[in-house]
């Protein structure tokens, strides 16, 4: 079991099976030693979650939740796309992180630590990393946070 497995398991969060792009595009991409994980949503069993605005329908804590099941999700897909070895991943370079909220809301940041202070976790120092919050006026499905993900593989 490999470190990044074996805190799965230690922090309780089973990866779901991935679902299928509901686009033309595909979920990830390798190119040289840099994994791009195109932006992921809030679905669990297939279903879209926390559909509204963060701000609105939405504390930031739940928010925060949101953008934390977007990164299970981001994994589920880094795990597929690397045929089940975590141990490739060396670190994570930058995440992006887009919150469905209100013109005044300005929270931003505040919901995107959700997703950055699990990746931390999971990964320690290989997990700090470069990142953006915007906030936008709408999101696929209506969801409250969309996430994407970019790693750093080991050659």
């Amino acid at each position: 079991m490999t470190n990044l497995a074996k805190k799965l398991t230690e922090l309780g969060i089973e990866l779901p099976e991935v679902s299928l792009p509901a686009a033309n595009y595909v979920p990830c991409q390798i190119a040289g030693n840099t994994l791009y994980v195109s932006g992921q949503l809030p679905m669990l069993g297939g279903k879209p979650q926390f559909i509204g605005k963060v701000g609105r329908e939405f504390t930031i804590e739940q928010g925060q939740e949101c953008a934390r099941i977007c990164g299970v999700n981001i994994l589920a897909h880094t795990r597929n796309a690397l045929g089940g070895d975590f141990s490739r991943i060396k670190r994570l370079i930058r995440l992006g992180v887009f919150v469905n909220a209100p013109d005044d809301f300005t929270d931003h940041p505040k919901v995107a630590n959700g997703v950055s202070d699990m990746m931390v976790n999971l990964f320690g120092e290989n997990g700090k990393h470069a990142r953006f919050a915007v906030g936008v006026s709408g999101l696929p499905f209506g969801v409250a946070v969309e996430v994407d993900a970019t790693f750093e593989l080991t050659a």
